[in-house]
Parts: structure tokens; C-alpha cells; sequence
């Protein structure tokens, strides 16, 4: 059965590691006949939480930028790629304002799968532990979701790197599973 891919790359790099990962990732997808979806939240504008709490009063976020677009885009898919680099040993700054602007929606965000992305220059799995946990500590506010898989790239620091490593074929096997 087909299903709705939505890869989320917080990569600030245009072709960095996280990145080149998040497309072999979707190559694995495609080729299993789901439909995919690649955000890059560089290109987007999507401005911090203001703890104005309109959203808690149960209406609309009132900013106006690219949040509410991309919320509904994972609300309507299946499955979410979540994919990061790390520094200094947590998610990206623009992964983690996307999650904050989930708030006026986060309900709604149910019965999906998640996959996780990260990478990293420290060449040990368990430096990615804290970043593995927020990330968790996420999707454990939602309804009904499931973990399904985690790249854990490690070692790789500068742009390219991520091409003579092994985890490149892991993305694109792992896609391919949906």
C-alpha cells in the first residue's frame, strides 16, 4: 500500500550530510511506489513561538510564515523523516522552531510513522543520544505514533562525507522498507 512520505531536512547546508541522506532516503521511498515529499526548512520562514497562547484558546497560530503550510503537511502524511544534524550534541535550531510551531496543531498529529535522521562530526553512536531523546520527547506528545527507524551518521563533519559511508546505503534501504 502506498503511502504519503513527508521528509523534513533541517539541514542549514544545501547538500550536507543530513541532506544527502534525507534524498537517498526518498529514492528508497519512491522506488517502494509511495509518494514523497522533501521540505528543506532552510528555504522556509518560519519565525520562533511567542508564547502569545492564542493556540491553546483553540484558534489559529496568528504569525504569518511557511509553519502552518508545512503542520498541515504532516498532519495529512503517513509517514515523517525527521532528520537533523547535530551541534553540539542536539537537534538543529531549525528543526527544533518547527517543533515548537507544532503546538497549535501537535493533537491533530496522529497515527503516523516517524523516522529519524542525525548526523554528527563525533564518531560515536552515543553522542547522538540526546538529540535521539528530544526528538522522541516530541512524538511522545502525540497519539498513536511509531517509531520506526533511526540513521545514526556518525563521524561525518564536512560537506560530502556522508559519500564514502555506509549509512548512505542504510537511508535508502530504510526508505525503502515503508
Amino acid at each position: 500500500m502506498s503511502k504519503n512520505v513527508l521528509i523534513i531536512s533541517s539541514s542549514p547546508r544545501k547538500g550536507g550530510n543530513s541532506d544527502v541522506l534525507c534524498d537517498q532516503f526518498a529514492k528508497g521511498a519512491e522506488g517502494s511506489g509511495n509518494t514523497v515529499e522533501k521540505i528543506c526548512l532552510r528555504d522556509k520562514k518560519i519565525d520562533y513561538c511567542n508564547g502569545c497562547s492564542v493556540c491553546i484558546k483553540g484558534k489559529p497560530c496568528p504569525q504569518k510564515d511557511d509553519a502552518a503550510e508545512i503542520v498541515q503537511k504532516i498532519i495529512d502524511s503517513d509517514v515523517i523523516v525527521m532528520a537533523t544534524p547535530v551541534y553540539f550534541y542536539t537537534m538543529s535550531a531549525q528543526m527544533k522552531t518547527l517543533i515548537d510551531r507544532t503546538c497549535a496543531r501537535y493533537m491533530e498529529i496522529e497515527n503516523k510513522e516517524f523516522y529519524f535522521i542525525m548526523t554528527a562530526s563525533d564518531p560515536n553512536k552515543s553522542a547522538l543520544k540526546r538529540t535521539l531523546e528530544s526528538l522522541r520527547g516530541f512524538t511522545s506528545c502525540l497519539s498513536n505514533v511509531e517509531e520506526r527507524g533511526v540513521v545514526y551518521g556518525t563521524g561525518l563533519t564536512e560537506i560530502g562525507d556522508v559519500q564514502n559511508s555506509p549509512v548512505l546505503e542504510q537511508a535508502y534501504e530504510m526508505g525503502k522498507k515503508i
